[in-house]
């Protein structure tokens, strides 16, 4: 039974993958401390931030969030693919990236489907 954000394995695995966006970030040049690292670390730090003001929240709000949530993952996925192209990832780490994306993606959109109508 989910009794909190913290139970929902979707908010886990967004907090796994924010770490390691961080990780990886944190060897992108200084110079893109302003830009494409700070862009990266804001939409997968809104994810699982999504989720749980969402879950807290709860009724119309949760779906809302959830589709926040859904849009800056599709965010972090495009500034994953601009950091590859501009080799700041390399392959292997950019499709690792993009995989943990795509699972979060898979689970918020199950768990908006599970939700009542309003």
């Amino acid at each position: 039974m989910v009794g909190s954000f913290r139970d929902l394995s979707v908010w886990q695995n967004a907090m796994q993958l924010v770490e390691r966006i961080y990780d990886r970030s944190e060897r992108f040049p200084r110079s893109e401390v302003y830009g494409l690292t700070s862009q990266m670390r804001r939409a997968a730090i809104s994810i699982p931030s999504n989720i749980a003001e969402g879950k807290a929240v709860g009724g119309q709000c949760y779906p809302r969030h959830l589709k926040i949530a859904l849009g800056s993952k599709s965010e972090l996925e495009t500034q994953i693919e601009l950091a590859r192209r501009l080799k700041l990832l390399n392959e292997g780490e950019a499709q690792q990236l993009l995989d943990e994306t795509a699972v979060v993606g898979r689970q918020l959109a199950t768990l908006l489907k599970s939700l009542p109508r309003y």
